[in-house]
């Protein structure tokens, strides 16, 4: 069995920025938004614990105070993260103005859907300034409504990657095209994770040129925590069932939150109650069950030491689990001894706050890069005592002698990469420059790149200033170039061909020239990041390709030639056994990854250079991946020359 490895290690200064405030009550996010606060449509992306309700609250009081706005409506996803909207007393901390919120203007409690639509439009017809509503009530109502009933509104839409572009499969992206278009209401997006795990985007392109951004990253907000020191993101591999193999990586001194699988997934026993028990049996002996708050205590086998354990995942008593969230939710996020683990299996994500939480543990392959975001999400908060928060995910071994091989490798090779999107997310940023000349001065957070292309045009610096990690999401999740990332495929293959293919995919609008500025960026920024970056004397050198260079030596033909992801599986590769290494790398060479036209065309010049070395034609039979991918270039090259001979000899036949 392997010991965890972890893919992801950050350490933060603990500067403070992120969590102090200023004369009005804001914290540096939430002094970004403010100073956003008159445009007409805001799309804030910042991480969780970073203050987003409480910037909107700051803004929504200045569009009804200042900007002749008459109503502010919040839409959350569900009605447990309605109270992060609740009335706040900001006076008492700087600012002009309260949130004040209505008992009756808050719709996140229990009842009818038809009753809190009665309720929502009613609202739309007092004078009452405030109200708070899940996603289903805003579009229920909308049903009934026109998107002139909006007029005069800020329409705010909390953990907005709910929405999707696609309007067929999302009726909240729908219903925020037709506001858009039909009234003058004022939008605020708020969002910790931009990406939806079904690849579908969030906003058209065209829609989303419609906001202004307001980007807060990881980095910035647990550089600046108090407590939080470090931040590790791992795997553990196990053969067999996970329930035999959770006790090695389930730390009994830590905070936990425990994810176990989805009961379609491979991973899962199928029984989901039993599963629980079996973690329950492995950290010790029940002593009972609390009755007013479900805890269950139970005594740890190796010292004696009672834990404080609550179970989310049975839902057979909706009494029962009613009571133990609502304890989580305020004895659990005053009190570091009121609970110890939590164990769930839909649940704890989204919005859910424990502050004390360290280690979230997550059995199985999740497809989604925002639940990954937001579990991990669960552990970085900041808290007195913290000084390390980890995640690991508890991934199953692909075996020989098992028929889906290939999907546990894909599963694996997905996990692999939404680690690294982890990685891009939470490491320092850093400013990257063209190099001319003798130009060595120094800039902080700058480098210089020979031949780098700088942005030329607004759209690009506004990619790159907001859009950077969304578009490495897009990148990461494709299937092909997870396969390339992890050595199937040539690096300057990867760099050259794969990513601007996904570039065009995603951004329609750019030209080549733009194409290729950001190319350039996500690829430079994605190799500096992985990189290791050393300070000798007054020089910094950084390690890429097992190789450290001088920065100022570095120019963009160097990283053309480095595949910026390829640490990551390095890592993976020390954490299996070799038979099951040689599994991965059979199944991603066995998955035929076809040829382009631009990519062979892009290979060629290679090709003839590694038929000058080796003294003969690459061979489609090697076991090497370089060569073998060579080789299919060569013939699919050779294959099109026949085809464009053939065609110019009906051509030609025809003119006769």
């Amino acid at each position: 069995m392997s010991s965890t490895v972890n893919v992801v290690d950050v350490t933060y200064a603990q500067t403070g920025a992120s969590v102090n405030t200023d004369a009005l009550g804001m914290r540096e996010m939430q002094q970004r938004v403010f100073s956003k606060r008159d445009m007409q449509h805001l799309l804030i992306k910042a991480p969780p614990a970073s203050g987003k309700s409480r910037a909107l609250m700051f803004v929504g009081l200045d569009k009804l105070y200042n900007q002749g706005r008459k109503k502010v409506i919040v839409a959350v996803p569900e009605r447990s993260i309605g109270a992060s909207f609740s009335s706040a007393k900001l006076t008492s901390h700087g600012f002009f103005a309260d949130w004040e919120v209505k008992p009756e203007r808050n719709l996140c409690t229990p009842g009818s859907s038809a009753g809190k639509v009665d309720a929502f439009i009613d609202f739309l017809r007092t004078a009452d300034a405030i109200l708070v509503c899940t996603h289903a009530t805003l579009r229920f109502a909308f049903e009934r409504l026109t998107p002139d009933a909006f007029n005069g509104t800020v329409l705010a839409i909390d953990e907005f990657h709910h929405v999707s572009a696609d309007t067929e499969a999302s009726r909240l992206g729908a219903l925020l095209k037709e506001v858009m278009a039909g009234s003058d209401a004022h939008i605020v997006a708020m969002t910790g994770s931009y990406f939806r795990g079904d690849s579908v985007p969030v906003l058209s392109a065209a829609d989303e040129a419609q906001f202004t951004p307001v980007t807060f990253n990881y980095y910035d907000q647990l550089n600046g925590y108090q407590y939080l020191k470090s931040l590790g993101i791992g795997h553990h591999f196990y053969h067999g069932r996970y329930t035999d193999a959770i006790g090695e990586v389930l730390d009994l001194d830590k905070k936990t939150i425990v994810h176990i699988p989805n009961v379609n997934s491979g991973e899962s026993t199928k029984d989901k109650m039993e599963e629980v028990g079996f973690i329950i049996d492995t950290i010790g002996d029940v002593i009972d069950t609390e009755p007013d708050t479900g805890i269950i205590r139970i005594r740890r086998t190796d010292t004696g030491q009672v834990l404080r354990v609550a179970d989310l995942v049975d839902d057979s008593d909706q009494k029962a689990r009613s009571d133990t969230l609502h304890y989580l939710s305020t004895v659990g996020a005053r009190e570091r001894g009121a609970v110890d683990i939590i164990i769930a299996l839909g649940m704890a994500k989204e919005g859910f706050d424990w502050p004390f939480a360290e280690h979230a543990l997550t059995v199985g392959y999740r497809a989604s890069l925002t639940e990954i975001i937001q579990i991990t999400g669960r552990v970085t908060r900041d808290s007195p005592g913290k000084t390390h928060a980890q995640f690991t995910n508890l991934l199953a071994e692909p075996d020989a002698e098992r028929g889906e091989v290939t999907v546990s490798v894909n599963n694996m090779l997905k996990a692999i990469t939404a680690s690294l999107l982890m990685e891009q997310v939470l490491a320092p940023n850093f400013n990257f420059k063209a190099k001319r000349g003798n130009d060595d001065s120094p800039e902080p957070g700058t480098i210089k790149i020979k031949g780098f292309r700088e942005p030329s045009s607004e759209r690009v610096k506004q990619i790159v200033e907001t859009d950077l990690n969304d578009l490495k999401a897009n990148i990461l999740q494709d299937e092909t170039f997870a396969k390339a990332a992890a050595g199937g495929v040539n690096p300057e293959t990867t760099n050259k061909v794969l990513i601007p293919k996904i570039i065009r995919e995603r951004y329609p609008d750019l030209d080549d020239e733009q194409v290729e500025e950001i190319r350039q960026q996500v690829v430079v920024d994605s190799v500096i990041k992985n990189g290791e970056v050393r300070e000798v004397g007054d020089k910094r050198f950084i390690k890429m390709a097992d190789t450290f260079v001088n920065i100022d030596d570095v120019n963009i033909n160097l990283i053309d030639t480095i595949n910026p992801f390829q640490r990551a599986f390095e890592v993976m590769s020390k954490s299996v056994t070799s038979p099951v290494l040689k599994i991965i790398s059979d199944a991603i060479t066995a998955t035929r990854i076809d040829i382009s036209e631009e990519e062979a065309l892009a290979l060629f010049p290679k090709i003839q250079n590694w038929v000058k070395v080796n003294g003969r034609r690459p061979n489609v039979r090697s076991e090497d991946p370089t060569e073998k991918r060579y080789a299919g270039a060569l013939l699919f090259l050779q294959r099109l020359k026949q085809q464009r001979i053939a065609e110019t000899q009906v051509s030609e036949n025809e003119n006769v």
